[in-house]
């Protein structure tokens, strides 16, 4: 008779801690998802924001691409924003970008490999009827805060 208590409060041990191993397996994998989603919005409005430019509110625009960088590309973008301001009003250049796709190629908990493919209607002097231009990114992407900020620009392929 004794042995029924003994092995009821087994059984009652074993299935608490099965359930709080469940209970953090679920929050790791939900903590994952969402680190996913993240890392993907801002991938796709960082190639957005890059794929997306017009001279008649070029300041806004590249302000824009500013604002979703970090670290050398940053710096970079910041630099040749004075040359570009003055060569996109000169050709009088919008391209209008739109994200086709986006996957990440690795990630962890501090930065991530993304891949994006975006497509671009780009108007200038030289084709004022427009003219369509596909592009494949892979952007490196950091975490700084509780934000997700483009570190690096690649064009591949």
């Amino acid at each position: 008779m004794r042995l029924l208590p003994v092995g009821l409060g087994a059984a009652a041990v074993l299935t608490t801690v099965l359930c709080g191993w469940l209970g953090l397996n679920l929050s790791d994998q939900r903590a994952a998802e969402q680190r996913r989603q993240d890392i993907l919005a801002a991938a796709r409005q960082s190639a957005l924001n890059f794929t997306s430019l017009d001279y008649r509110h070029y300041g806004r625009d590249s302000g824009n691409v500013l604002k979703g960088a970090t670290g050398d590309f940053r710096k970079q973008f910041a630099a040749q924003t004075e040359d570009l301001t003055k060569l996109v009003a000169q050709n009088r250049s919008v391209s209008e970008g739109q994200v086709l796709e986006a996957g990440i190629v690795r990630s962890d908990e501090r930065s991530a490999r993304v891949l994006v493919v975006a497509d671009s209607k780009v108007t200038n002097t030289a084709v004022p009827e427009g003219e369509a231009r596909t592009y494949r990114l892979q952007l490196g992407l950091v975490r700084v805060g509780d934000r997700w900020l483009t570190s690096d620009v690649e064009f591949v392929g």
